[in-house]
């Protein structure tokens, strides 16, 4: 995969961890983390609490070891490398996520929509 992929993704995962972390549990810390990829490396500042943290790094260093040149979504790879349980833990976290996010955008929307139909 290449840099830009590779940094879309962790991009991807710290705002969908820290939009679940922040509405589900406490104690969140900001800590700053170092990933090298194909001799790159990318910073990242997380504010998560332990847990999360802790099923970041995990899914961190699964995509760090990503053996596709081209890669897949994990959920259609051919080749898990994912543990059962944290996959599901993973796939609650983006779902939980991905539909906040959806709703805020149609909210959002929603609003544009009223406010400009009353200035006419």
């Amino acid at each position: 995969m290449t840099h830009e992929k590779f940094e879309s993704e962790i991009n991807t995962l710290k705002k969908f961890y820290e939009l679940y972390c922040i509405d589900k549990h406490e104690n969140q810390k900001i800590r700053l983390e170092v990933l090298e990829y194909k001799e790159k490396k990318f910073f990242l500042e997380l504010n998560l609490c332990p847990i999360c943290y802790e099923a970041i790094s995990y899914s961190f260093n699964r995509l760090q070891g990503c053996p596709h040149d081209i890669k897949p979504r994990c959920r259609t790879c051919p080749a898990p490398c994912y543990e059962k349980q944290k996959w599901k833990e993973a796939a609650r976290v983006m779902k939980y996520s991905a539909i906040k996010l959806s709703l805020g955008k149609i909210k959002s929307r929603v609003i544009n929509i009223f406010s400009n139909s009353t200035k006419e």
